[in-house]
């Protein structure tokens, strides 16, 4: 079996589109069940509760997470509150601690995936679990590793899969945490449209704002779900304070979604496909815009300091000739592409003779 035969009939048993919701990191019970009441008081279509039980972090001596003991109060949630469970596993021992506390839904993170010798740990020890389990994007762009944690979990008799679009790391400083690289998870998608693609705004975002716009994006190209950190007090989280939003917030962002009908997915999610790629290509582009004005600003220092000219009539024809060069490359427009750089060209002058003019 490969995976474009695997079926995931599991998640039809669940509601759709599939919300999965909860706090970053599990911090005490009272936390988890207050959480997991609001959620429930709302009436917000949300199955699973999920919350962090073991906490990768970047540097050492931060909050790793509670660890086991978690997991007794997620049986908790799922007691009082009905809710099936959810939390991340990273090692053998966080597999079998989860299982033996019936967690009913695992996921690999990020960090997880993209070591394969992880992965195939992970793999081995849920090894014929019908329990499903989703994969996260690895933490740096590559699609092929992505696939290969799915397929190494296929490869030990594991079926009921999914994969959950959390953004991608990325070394420039961006509005983003993680920038989402739109065409990296829609190819994963065109690849294998029969394996569930849950959006994780939260990771994405790194704050509130944003949310509710990458959800309803996800949403707009057939993503089947979410899953979005909640918390009830989410100032005084323990960890990614600022990406977590209230129950009762998550209700109205759930409730203000609009779900694609499925009759007319062919046309519309071609579309929204198409559309989603050009505004992430889009922001691209202004972002790279706005590191090379940066780049000109230093520019204009140095030659500020040097009493150079700021227009360079040498520079300007490298430039035209370049464009024309790029132009043959790529099939475009001549003329196009110099009007592009030149005002870019043009922008950059005024950049400097902003620092000239400043004494």
């Amino acid at each position: 079996m490969n995976l474009k035969d695997v079926k995931n009939e599991w998640i039809n048993e669940l509601s759709q589109p599939l919300m999965i919701a909860g706090p970053c990191s599990a911090e005490s019970e009272a936390q988890m069940l207050e959480t997991a009441r609001r959620i429930r008081e709302t009436n917000a279509q949300v199955p699973i509760f999920r919350a962090g039980i073991w906490k990768p972090r970047t540097k050492p001596n931060g909050f790793e997470g509670v660890g086991v003991i978690g997991l007794n109060w997620l049986k908790k949630v799922k007691e009082e509150y009905g809710f099936k469970t959810a939390t991340e596993v990273a090692n053998a021992h966080h597999v079998f601690a989860a299982l033996e506390a019936d967690v009913d839904v695992l996921w690999i993170g990020a960090r997880s995936t993209v070591n394969p010798f992880t992965v195939q740990e992970i793999a081995m020890a849920l090894r014929g679990t019908d329990k499903p389990v989703f994969v996260k994007n690895p933490v740096n762009p590559d699609l092929a590793l992505w696939i290969g944690a799915l397929e190494r979990l296929l490869g030990q008799d594991i079926k009921n899969l999914g994969v959950i679009h959390r953004g991608f790391s990325t070394y420039q400083k961006t509005k983003y945490r993680n920038n989402p690289n739109w065409q990296i998870a829609l190819d994963f998608k065109s690849q294998f449209p029969n394996i569930p693609m849950l959006i994780d705004p939260s990771h994405i975002c790194g704050n509130r704002t944003g949310l509710a716009d990458i959800t309803q994006e996800a949403f707009n190209v057939g993503y089947q779900g979410a899953i979005i950190e909640t918390h009830s007090n989410p100032d005084e989280a323990w960890s990614d304070a600022s990406q977590q939003i209230t129950p009762e917030v998550l209700a109205e962002l759930i409730g203000n979604l609009k779900v694609r009908n499925s009759g007319i997915a062919g046309f519309d999610n071609e579309m929204g496909r198409h559309r989603t790629l050009i505004s992430d290509l889009d922001f691209q582009l202004i972002e790279l815009l706005s590191q090379r004005m940066k780049i000109s600003e230093k520019i204009g220092k140095l030659k500020k300091e040097n009493d150079i000219a700021i227009f360079q009539p040498e520079r300007w024809k490298v430039i035209t000739e370049y464009a024309t060069q790029k132009a043959r490359e790529t099939g475009m427009s001549q003329e196009f592409i110099e009007k592009v750089f030149k005002a870019i060209h043009e922008e950059s002058i005024e950049v400097q003779n902003s620092i000239m003019i400043d004494r």
